[in-house]
């Protein structure tokens, strides 16, 4: 369990000040010897380390190695700050202020006055846009749309990365199927290549079928890079099942045959099938609200005129049985249905009291609507669905 009475700031200071007298003279020998150049194989080591607990954890490992091993690469980013200070180049106060800034700088929708997102491929775009307006300050051009993935980052994840980026120029698929459709295409070529024996053809059309396959990893939302570590975890604890298999039958390593292996590889298999849920998984965020209602026509008239009001945005429906709109996190739907939904209890979160004080006037305004209760800083309305909705400046 976390200790709520830590405080974030209090312990950095305390991190930062260790750093200070380990670099100090009488301090450690070995952090006095550290320069930018020895540092940087511990830094890839601690990120790395970091990313397997993060594994672990999906499996059901546990947070508070995960919590451990996020301080071994915060420890290091405090050792580099501190490098730098004793240069007067810059302090971990520049380096979190400097973070600070940009964040908000690139989230106006969030800490100016910037327009409302639609959602998370609006707030990407925006992202996009904003990034090349400050290279052009900094530096007086903008720069390419692919500037910013590491040429050293693992090719899998950087093909992803770039073809992310280049999408949000609109330089994309229209949808999976056409990149699945390029896979097959991509395939196709490396068989002939293979067929030809051509070594350098099999190299280049190996290349576009792992480009391509990082593409479709971006569409389905598995990054390919995660998924193959994934596979690489699995692959090793099966293969070292048959290892400890073939020692317990007496078997020499590079004695069994390969259908006896396989039998051990289906075993280890089957093991890990029969093996209980992870204790903890990721957490599902709500995404869809389903509503039936019996007149949807009357549903759709009102909330056509309401959701805008809100700051909802509305959705164009797949079918003629829907109204869709979107809160900008969550999206509700309205579905034709013959036992529609009832007893709920729907608490919207309102701006201000103003917000709430100016509710009650849009709602005489919308035929079907039925306010229920009015009060400081709350409202109960009735839609023409009989749904109850709350609005109110604090939810309890």
């Amino acid at each position: 369990m976390a200790d709520t009475t830590l405080t974030p700031g209090a312990e950095l200071e305390r991190l930062v000040d260790i750093m200070r007298k380990l670099r100090a003279e009488g301090g450690c020998p070995w952090d006095r010897e550290q320069d930018l150049r020895s540092l940087r194989p511990y830094l890839l080591e601690e990120a790395f380390e970091v990313l397997e607990e993060m594994d672990r954890v999906a499996y059901g490992g546990s947070w508070r190695t995960f919590c451990e091993e996020l301080g071994d690469l915060l420890f290091q980013i405090v050792f580099h700050a501190q490098l730098a200070s004793e240069l007067g180049e810059f302090s971990l106060a520049d380096v979190a202020k400097a973070i600070g800034d940009k964040l908000v700088s690139r989230h106006p929708h969030v800490f100016g006055n910037g327009q409302r997102m639609e959602g998370a491929e609006q707030v990407l775009d925006n992202w996009a846009k904003l990034k090349a307006a400050e290279k052009k300050r900094k530096t007086g051009r903008e720069g390419s749309v692919l500037d910013g993935v590491p040429v050293a980052a693992p090719a899998l994840m950087r093909a992803e990365r770039l073809t992310e980026k280049a999408s949000r120029i609109g330089f994309d698929w229209p949808d999976v199927a056409s990149v699945r459709a390029k896979l097959t295409e991509e395939l196709g070529e490396l068989d002939e290549a293979i067929a030809a024996n051509d070594r350098d053809a099999i190299e280049h059309e190996l290349g576009d079928v792992l480009f391509s396959l990082a593409n479709l990893a971006r569409f389905v939302g598995a990054p390919a890079e995660d998924a193959l570590r994934m596979a690489i975890r699995r692959f090793t604890a099966r293969f070292q099942h048959i290892e400890s298999a073939l020692r317990a039958e007496g078997v020499a390593l590079g004695d069994a045959t390969l259908e006896h292996m396989e039998r051990h590889w289906q075993e280890a298999k089957a093991r890990e099938k029969a093996l209980p849920s992870p204790t903890w998984v990721p957490r599902a965020p709500v995404t869809t609200l389903r509503l039936g209602v019996a007149d949807l026509p009357a549903q759709r008239a009102f909330w056509d005129v309401l959701a805008p009001r809100l700051g909802w945005i509305t959705r164009r429906a797949p079918a003629a049985d829907q109204a869709r709109y979107e809160d900008g996190g969550i999206l509700i739907a309205f579905e034709a249905a013959g036992t529609p939904t009832t007893g709920l209890r729907l608490s919207l979160t309102a701006p201000s009291l103003a917000a709430v004080e100016r509710l009650p006037g849009i709602l005489a305004e919308i035929p079907g609507s039925r306010l229920i209760q009015h009060q400081a800083g709350r409202l109960t309305f009735q839609d023409p669905a009989g749904l109850v909705w709350e609005y109110t400046t604090s939810v309890e």
